[in-house]
């Protein structure tokens, strides 16, 4: 019977040797054909990771943004591996680009048990093994991680409402690991995303004592039927009242 501290250290293993493979595959194959350059960084990422889970825990089930979906022996399973072999494609794709990222996190029992975000351009991986400490807020202003290409309008208005700035990050693993580190203090997106999308970068995030749940307040859930996660919500523990009451505020 392998420990739940195996499978935190499985998650960033993983997690780490995928983004090397990754930094690998971009040196290999340049950035003239970025399609190419990311069809094969998806593809690579993802058989990697179902092999080394299937060798190394066979009993576990896989839900990969690269793999089927609706297997509905998962939805069953007590122990469900949901990775995102590689987050954040355009900005893999872009030269000199370093927010992207691998996602590993094991799902147990109802809730997540452990996970990894590599971030391999930035030289880092943060796991639920050894959560990162959670930065000090010293009376600045808010930064909110946004997306580069599609920022959601309702964050626009929070940040005018709560006096904060937006800070344009690529991937969603990135975003969350900034939040964590220190470059912003909160990360706030609404109009589409996959468990895959989350579910590590949340494990971590919750291991080193922040915030995360859904815009509305209520809890992250997954390993559902539908993978389908829309919005979420990170930031230090202290500015989550704030900024949710401030959403709701802009939802009524």
């Amino acid at each position: 019977m392998m420990s739940i501290r195996d499978d935190h250290a499985l998650a960033g293993d993983l997690a780490t040797e995928a983004g090397e493979r990754l930094l690998r595959l971009r040196a290999q194959l340049g950035f003239d054909d970025a399609k190419a350059l990311k069809d094969a960084g998806d593809q690579s990422s993802h058989e990697f990771l179902v092999e080394s889970l299937g060798r190394l825990r066979p009993s576990d089930h896989i839900l990969s943004e690269e793999g089927a979906r609706t297997e509905a022996a998962r939805l069953s399973a007590n122990r469900v591996w949901i990775v995102d072999p590689l987050d954040g494609t355009r900005e893999f794709s872009e030269a000199g680009r370093v927010d992207w990222a691998v996602h590993v996190a094991l799902w147990e029992g109802g809730k997540l048990a452990a996970g990894a975000i590599a971030l391999p351009a930035q030289g880092a991986t943060l796991t639920t093994a050894n959560p990162p400490q959670l930065p000090r807020r010293e009376g600045q202003r808010i930064r909110i991680a946004v997306s580069r290409t599609r920022p959601p309008e309702f964050v626009q208005k929070l940040a005018y409402l709560v006096g904060a700035d937006l800070v344009p990050i690529g991937s969603a693993g990135a975003k969350i690991a900034a939040v964590l580190t220190g470059q912003v203090e909160a990360y706030v997106h609404a109009g589409g995303q996959y468990e895959w999308d989350s579910a590590a970068p949340v494990a971590v995030a919750l291991a080193a004592g922040a915030h995360a749940s859904r815009i509305d307040g209520s809890e992250l859930v997954y390993n559902q039927a539908d993978p389908s996660l829309p919005d979420i919500l990170v930031s230090l523990p202290d500015l989550a009242p704030m900024l949710l009451a401030g959403i709701r505020d802009l939802h009524q």
